[in-house]
């Protein structure tokens, strides 16, 4: 049997365990419902923030230098701000 086959078959073995453990009234895993809901929650919002951030920003390379092309054309507004009573590009 190669590696994944020994794998699948091991994590089947275990899940039909739990689920006999179930059947018989044996919480296999002593975990509340809440516990899980607030874990569940916890992971959703903090991908959601990481995709969210990732997305919006240019934080790699290839975002900066995309930002660059884009101000480049003109498709993207370029903040200005005042410094010493001179207007200057922020780049």
């Amino acid at each position: 049997m190669d590696k994944g086959t020994v794998i699948r078959t091991s994590i089947l073995f275990v899940a039909l365990i739990n689920q006999l453990l179930v059947i018989f009234g044996k919480s296999p895993l002593p975990i509340d419902s809440e516990i899980i809901e607030q874990v569940v929650s916890a992971i959703f919002t903090t991908i959601t923030a990481l995709i969210t951030w990732f997305k919006n920003n240019y934080i790699t390379k290839r975002g900066k230098d995309q930002r660059e092309a884009l101000r480049e054309k003109g498709l993207i507004k370029v903040k200005e701000r005042k410094s010493n009573g001179k207007t200057n590009l922020n780049h």
